[in-house]
């Protein structure tokens, strides 16, 4: 398995080598019959294929907007009460409903704008996801003033609006997502923001009247839109319809009847108003079980699959390809992520190798493992730790600046960019090469901080032996970067007691090791000193400048602590004038490692 091949190879096997190669190779006629993605009209399906006005084959590359328009408790480090209603109401019950009612105004304002539609462009994405909450568009059941009619919202048509102008400057297709369904179309409550005491989207039928409604109302609204790319009707159904009570998320029902119903009555009513958009429909189970399902009913049709925690092995991909030829129908990742560079550097080779494109989850939130991550703040941070149960309730004037501030800093140019996440999608999966995580130009005083290792896969760059989550594979967790910050790869990466003093590599263990693309303004012998720390002298370390070792199996001291840190010098260290790779090799771990400084 891939996976396997790139967690426990420390230097590039013939057999990566290869992978790599025929990868490339496939992906070079992929991407030869996609580009370019301009104005080619309304995409289609097309036997097995995505394809647009001319027949090209388009491997959609996307990025869902999670935590837009419908909120999720772990998007705002929340550890339980993830509803965006009962978010919404913690909110109220500190600073008071006029106050919250700004928080929401402010939130919905920055959190998607052009400049992240810009951002998505330069990076190589090519569609969005959005994921669309309903009271947006049209009122609640219970809150429509004639029982069985519409009232329709227009903030939700509004935001769609500007986002698909965005999103036609940039020339990125525009995927809808209805993500929380009138009544909620699951028990995985959070992702559609579901009310368990109020009658589900399957338990009414007025619900399911405003769902078909509200998706005729887009077709129209949009049947003359070719960056629109398809209508994604019903996001991740989890419902137990033959034994709520045992498998009350629907993984294993075998009829789905209520659910194929539903999806042929939003697609008979889209067509009355809509010929020509895509229709993406999504299995049970959370997207992935298309019992009963088929035939399909449509010849406009892509079905949608979710991927997280697994291996990216051909065998992840068997069930996606056996629907697709069946069916004769093109296969869709609508939703994967939420894991390490190394398994999205895996998924996304699997992928495009097999022609399915995929759409990301999500774009930015507080957490490393997306491009673009939001800025806590301490008054925020005492919000959350009073929700989370591990601090006194704040101020209403407290909740109130942290609140702000949050959703001040959604917008853009306040997110922190993480370029290896990025890398790991766009060049990692094709390239073996390494590349500078910074510019790091060494003389006699520089610093060079650890964490500030070589882009690129592992096994290159560095080699790690805890790399990703595969526990729907493996039933067992594995943190991949334990520290969850800073970056994203399998490193482990901690922060200081001091938050001043930034990061370090942590929990490190033998045989991995660190590269760094250095360039030396003058030649000759260098001292190194490393600054580590640990809680006996067991560790060694090794140092290699272009492969050749400078330095093997040397202690490291008890320093009195895994957090007291203390400089290992290593003298006579020769380094050449200009560009070279340094590597720290840990022959034994259980140490950590903070930086490099460099002395003559």
């Amino acid at each position: 398995m891939t996976s396997v091949t790139i967690a426990v190879q420390p230097y590039p096997s013939p057999q990566l080598k290869l992978t790599l190669l025929i990868s490339s190779l496939c992906l070079l006629l992929i991407c030869i019959s996609t580009q370019p993605t301009f104005a080619q009209g309304f995409l289609k399906a097309e036997g097995q294929k995505i394809v647009n006005e001319k027949g090209e084959n388009v491997l959609l590359r996307g990025m869902g907007f999670g935590g837009w328009m419908v909120q999720e408790g772990y998007m705002l480090g929340l550890n339980g009460g993830g509803q965006q209603f009962v978010i919404r109401e913690k909110i109220k019950d500190l600073i008071g409903e006029d106050k919250t009612r700004l928080f929401y105004k402010s939130w919905l304002k920055n959190h998607t704008r052009k400049s992240d539609i810009k951002a998505m462009k330069d990076w190589g994405f090519n569609s969005v996801r959005l994921p669309m909450h309903f009271n947006l568009y049209t009122l609640p059941v219970a809150q429509e003033p004639v029982a069985g009619q519409q009232t329709w919202i227009e903030q939700g048509f509004a935001m769609t609006d500007s986002l698909l102008a965005w999103c036609k400057e940039y020339q990125l297709y525009l995927i809808l997502d209805l993500h929380a369904a009138p009544g909620g179309q699951g028990n995985d409550l959070n992702i559609s923001d579901r009310d368990p005491n109020a009658s589900s989207l399957w338990d009414s039928e007025a619900n399911q009247q405003k769902t078909v409604a509200l998706w005729r109302k887009l077709a129209e609204r949009y049947v003359n839109e070719p960056w629109v790319g398809a209508y994604d009707i019903i996001n991740e159904p989890n419902w137990g319809f033959e034994d709520l009570a045992n498998d009350k998320n629907g993984i294993k029902e075998q009829k789905n009847i209520a659910l194929r119903k539903l999806m042929v009555e939003i697609t008979s009513a889209i067509r009355e108003v809509d010929q020509r958009h895509m229709v993406i429909i999504e299995g049970n189970g959370w997207g992935n079980n298309y019992n009963g399902i088929f035939p399909l009913w449509d010849k406009n049709m892509v079905l949608s699959f979710h991927k997280y925690w697994a291996f990216n092995d051909q065998a992840s991909v068997a069930g996606m390809e056996k629907a697709r030829t069946e069916q004769n129908v093109p296969v869709w990742l609508g939703e994967t992520g939420e894991n390490s560079n190394v398994w999205f550097t895996e998924a996304i080779r699997l992928f495009e190798r097999n022609n399915i494109g995929w759409a990301w989850w999500p774009l930015k939130k507080l957490g490393n493992n997306n491009p673009l991550q939001v800025r806590s703040n301490p008054d925020y941070d005492a919000v959350l730790k009073y929700w989370n149960g591990a601090g006194e309730r704040p101020s209403s004037a407290i909740a109130e600046k942290g609140l702000m501030q949050l959703a001040e800093d959604l917008k853009t140019e306040h997110n922190i960019f993480h370029q290896d996440v990025v890398d790991a999608m766009f060049r990692q999966p094709f390239s073996s090469e390494t590349k500078p995580f910074k510019d790091h130009i060494i003389q006699s005083g520089s610093v060079l901080a650890a964490v500030d290792y070589d882009l690129g896969i592992n096994g290159q760059a560095y080699f790690d032996l805890d790399t990703a989550d595969y526990h729907v594979s493996t039933q067992k967790t594995t943190l991949g970067n334990r520290g969850r910050i800073y970056r994203n790869d399998g490193v482990d990466i901690s922060r200081h007691i001091a938050p001043e003093q930034g990061y370090f590599v942590s929990d490190t263990e033998p045989g991995e090791w660190l590269q760094y693309t250095i360039n030396v303004k003058e030649k000759g012998r260098y001292t190194l000193s490393l600054n580590v720390a640990s809680a006996d002298s067991k560790g060694e370390i090794s140092v290699l400048v272009n492969g050749k070792k400078q330095l093997e199996n040397q202690v490291v001291p008890h320093t009195g602590g895994m957090h007291v840190f203390k400089p290992l010098m290593i003298k006579g260290i020769q380094l050449s004038e200009g560009t070279q790779q340094l590597k720290i090799y840990i022959n034994k771990g259980g140490f950590n490692f903070s930086d490099l400084r460099f002395g003559r």
